[in-house]
């Protein structure tokens, strides 16, 4: 978390977050390094198999015709054993690029990358066509007739569609010029603060002096009102603790000692973009993602936490993921059912369904923001399957 030099206003910038969505291997890593500089694979684990694991972030500042603009992205993963964190990721965003090789097509997570941006209504979508120098001009209308095809009738019909070569940095510009000109969302600042914590890490590194330690960080998106340096601040649910054989969930307070927007220092957070927040909080608590699915907020405005949670859902007519077609079937009495909610997931048990709402009994307890959307996904042949969405009531 170094000291940005360069001394920008970004309270004056615009901010848009956004989510690079697609295909395990259809080049969304390498898309995003062209556009911003950065890999957000930073996890070893990734480097070495290749495919993002968990949300990866990376923040650019464009400028066109003297306006600028301050872009996050939300590199999401495309593997389909990680459409949980993907769905995380789309609880974070306002905008998304789906990204499609032309000479792959269409796969499976394409669809299921598709419909999750359906489920959290994600509808400014652009559609990169990566890939075009590995096949012919006339294979490359073919594959763009196929992508109209796949979109028609989804959120993404009207969608704009960008042929590219991420790795020969070919039509890059086209991409900016979007973002430069999708619209932002209103900002909601309020309301009091709610805080999606996506990461959580230690920033020091082996053999630091004491006296120049860092508290614990934590990062995600402020999804509404506004936090300073100084304020205290509340993570629920917080770190769980066994107790006669039961988890018991313990809230923790602290302080937030600096902000960050990529590497720019702030004094006020608001909504839009990723932010980092060190804490006062020991390092133990934070490392390796310990506290992400938390929400932060200002102290006793928090939702209680709980492992119950109602939800007026709809399914899909068929289940995501799959290379066969299988209808969805309804929810079930007593079956599992995993849940994605912002950046938590959980497993939740079908207690009472009456007129497309559901009560489940919840496996780890969430904090539930009333509106918040939900993804639902059903075990089917040992991979968890997105099958629907819903909203907590």
């Amino acid at each position: 978390m170094a000291n940005s030099k360069e001394q920008i206003d970004l309270s004056t910038i615009e901010m848009l977050n956004v989510g690079v969505v697609g295909h395990i291997d259809h080049g969304k890593t390498t898309l995003l390094s062209k556009l911003t500089g950065k890999f957000a694979d930073t996890h070893s684990e990734e480097l070495k198999r290749g495919i993002t694991i968990k949300l990866g972030y990376a923040d650019k500042i464009l400028e066109k015709n003297n306006k600028k603009r301050y872009i996050s992205f939300v590199d999401c993963p495309g593997h389909e054993m990680l459409m949980a964190t993907m769905l995380s990721g789309a609880a974070l965003i306002d905008a998304a690029i789906l990204v499609i090789a032309a000479n792959e097509g269409i796969k499976p997570q394409t669809k299921e990358h598709l419909i999750a941006l359906q489920a959290k209504n994600i509808s400014k979508i652009l559609i990169v066509q990566n890939k075009i120098d590995l096949i012919t001009k006339e294979q490359a209308i073919e594959s763009y007739k196929t992508i109209k095809q796949f979109v028609k009738g989804t959120i993404a019909e009207n969608a704009p569609i960008i042929p590219i070569s991420a790795q020969q940095e070919i039509n890059i510009e086209k991409i900016n010029d979007f973002l430069m000109e999708v619209e932002t969302p209103k900002r909601d600042i309020s309301s009091k603060p709610e805080f999606i914590i996506a990461r959580s890490f230690d920033i020091n590194r082996p053999g630091t002096k004491i006296k120049d330690l860092h508290g614990g960080v934590i990062a995600g998106i402020l999804k509404k009102g506004t936090l300073n340096v100084g304020d205290e601040i509340e993570i629920k649910p917080g770190i769980s603790e066994k107790q006669a054989n039961q988890l018991i969930y313990k809230t923790i307070k602290t302080k937030i000692v600096s902000i960050y927007r990529g590497s720019y220092a702030i004094e006020k957070a608001t909504p839009g973009g990723s932010l980092a927040f060190e804490t006062e909080l020991d390092n133990i608590l934070t490392k390796t993602d310990s506290l992400s699915g938390c929400i932060a907020g200002i102290p006793n405005t928090l939702p209680e936490i709980n492992d119950k949670i109602k939800i007026k859902y709809s399914l899909f007519p068929e289940v995501m993921g799959m290379s066969e077609k299988l209808k969805t079937e309804d929810l079930k009495p007593t079956e599992m059912i995993m849940l994605s909610v912002n950046t938590t997931t959980t497993v939740g048990k079908v207690q009472k369904i009456k007129n497309n709402e559901v009560e489940f009994s919840l496996k780890i307890p969430i904090v539930p923001i009333k509106g918040d959307t939900v993804g639902l996904a059903r075990n089917i042949n040992a991979h968890w399957r997105l099958i629907g969405f819903g909203e907590i009531l």
